[in-house]
């Protein structure tokens, strides 16, 4: 099997809960050791305390939060071209565009942009600018003119700049030249004495002599003692002349303000609009730290690869990350009713009526004959725990039992105790407000044109429980209203007796608990004996209810 280059995304739904979390982290594992790809873990959401007492008792660190998976720039090819510095020639610069076949380059300075410069900008520059002065305004380097022009400076410093005086051809006699020639002039000429002499005694700041012609001890003399430079080329007057101007250092053509750039976490939607009404072909792209990193072009869009999905614990579109339907999705693993996220093309899909993910995931390490480890036995343990409260739940089945009493085994804990623990963490909410109580283990669900927000905490405690309500009841409208709730219900599951207290909200939320479980509510709370599971038992009453 061909390896794959990018990490495969491992993901639960929002507002996760300890059986999301530990499927991603069990199956990402499972996954990377069957195939040998990579595998990543991520969350959709804040993880709550029951999920972070687990991480932490088994020593795992906690996965990567993706707010959204939409195509970044980060998932298009991004074309790898070195930073080049602002006093690099015209010559340099077309060079270098020509052999990586590119017609823009990024100009940087410590790996940060300073701006771009492309090939318009240097044929511009080349055809339009006729002022012989400009090597001086651009403070055109001494080490670009002897390169540009293949030279040799025989005479003076190289690595002083050219910062006034403008470019003569000497083509007149000596009489007519002391007319022309200005101090600090670069004076382009032959092998004659008495010329070069003129130019020198004219205080010009520099003379090139062409064809490679001698230069006179002399002549190198009285240029010492006037402080003029000498470069000796072995090009005729004529091409000199026409290569002196590409010397000019890009940074004086170079487009310097308001640059489009884009990051590598940019969304290529988001960008599409501003790369169109952009003259540029190519777009620099930056790090998080505004670092130079490759650019792109538009036909980098056609490669763009979307992020590769395996959704676990969740089918539902409204559940899962942003972005997932312009995401690839390659897996779903799950235990919950069929509302399955519209996908591309086909997918592998499992979904088995067990109490957890997590048992659907230990019978997949058992069927691919990998073993389970220590802490991987411990998560998916865990896992079957929270989501079958201790084996109470009527979502529990053998499987799920027989699976949560071998993972003890394996991981060496005594599951009562544990249990024990785990959910008290899970209900000490101590510094929390309503709203992130009610969203800490919170799923939407739709039902025919209806939007509906079940909420669940568990508790071994009914005082913890008393508490935890008087703390939601005042925010239920306030959290409704915000997250665009036709109804919402939330469960105050006590373990122990097996029962639940749901307080609600919504015009319609009190008729449809009485007409789904046959009582007679006239408050805002009802009390459900025997009713602990969500999945099972309420959202299936209430969506019938609604359905009929």
């Amino acid at each position: 099997m061909e390896k794959q280059n990018r990490p495969v995304i491992v993901i639960g739904h929002k507002n996760p809960d300890t059986d999301s979390i530990c499927a991603a982290i069990t199956y990402a594992n499972l996954k990377s050791k069957i195939t040998g790809d990579e595998y990543i873990a991520c969350r959709a959401g804040h993880l709550n305390e029951e999920t972070q007492f687990v991480l932490s008792h088994f020593g795992v660190e906690v996965p990567a939060y993706i707010k959204d998976v939409r195509t970044q720039v980060r998932d298009m090819e991004i074309r790898i071209l070195e930073g080049v510095g602002s006093d690099l020639s015209l010559k340099k610069a077309w060079a270098k565009m020509r052999d990586a076949e590119v017609v823009t380059l990024c100009v940087t300075e410590n790996d940060e942009l300073s701006g771009i410069v492309t090939t318009n900008d240097i044929v511009e520059t080349y055809m339009d600018v006729i002022d012989p002065g400009i090597l001086s305004q651009a403070h055109t380097s001494y080490k670009n003119i002897v390169e540009t022009i293949d030279g040799e400076l025989i005479v003076g410093d190289i690595s002083d700049n050219l910062t006034k005086g403008k470019v003569v051809i000497a083509a007149a006699s000596p009489e007519i030249m002391e007319n022309l020639i200005n101090e600090g002039d670069v004076v382009i000429l032959g092998n004659r004495y008495e010329t070069q002499l003129c130019a020198i005694e004219m205080n010009a700041g520099c003379i090139i002599v062409c064809e490679g012609a001698e230069v006179a001890k002399t002549i190198q003399t009285q240029a010492k003692e006037h402080g003029t430079k000498i470069i000796t080329t072995p090009h005729d007057t004529f091409i000199v002349a026409r290569l002196i101007n590409q010397s000019i250092p890009i940074e004086h053509v170079m487009k310097k303000d308001s640059t489009v750039h884009f990051h590598m976490d940019d969304y290529i939607e988001d960008i599409q609009d501003v790369m169109a009404q952009t003259r540029h072909r190519y777009f620099p792209i930056l790090d998080k730290s505004n670092h130079y990193i490759g650019m792109i072009s538009r036909r980098n869009f056609l490669g763009a690869k979307k992020k590769q999905l395996i959704l676990v614990d969740h089918n539902e579109k409204n559940q899962a990350v942003n972005g997932a339907d312009s995401a690839e999705i390659l897996e779903i693993v799950d235990h919950h009713r069929l509302r399955t996220i519209e996908t591309a093309g086909p997918v592998f899909f499992r979904n088995q009526p067990l109490g957890s993910t997590c048992s659907i995931i230990y019978l997949m390490y058992k069927e691919n004959c990998v073993d389970i480890d220590k802490t991987t036995a411990g998560l998916l343990l865990a896992a079957i725990l929270s989501d079958t409260l201790m084996f109470r739940s009527p979502t529990c089945t053998l499987i799920d039992k027989n699976a949560g009493e071998e993972l003890a085994k394996i991981a060496g804990v005594d599951f009562e105790e544990f249990a024990k623990e785990m959910f008290h963490a899970g209900s000490n909410l101590s510094g929390k407000s309503a709203g992130e109580i009610l969203h800490q283990d919170f799923k939407k669900f739709t039902v025919d044109d209806l939007t509906i927000g079940i909420g669940q905490i568990n508790s071994m405690s009914a005082e913890e429980l008393v508490e935890i309500k008087k703390k939601l009841e005042p925010e239920l409208s306030n959290v409704a209203k915000e997250d665009g709730l036709d109804m919402l219900f939330f469960m105050l599951t006590n373990i122990i007796e097996e029962s639940s207290e749901i307080i609600f909200e919504g015009a319609k939320a009190q008729h449809t608990l009485n007409n789904a479980f046959g009582i007679n509510v006239t408050g805002d709370t009802a009390k459900l004996p025997g009713v602990v599971s969500r999945k099972k038992q309420l959202l299936p009453a209430i969506v019938e209810t609604i359905q009929q």
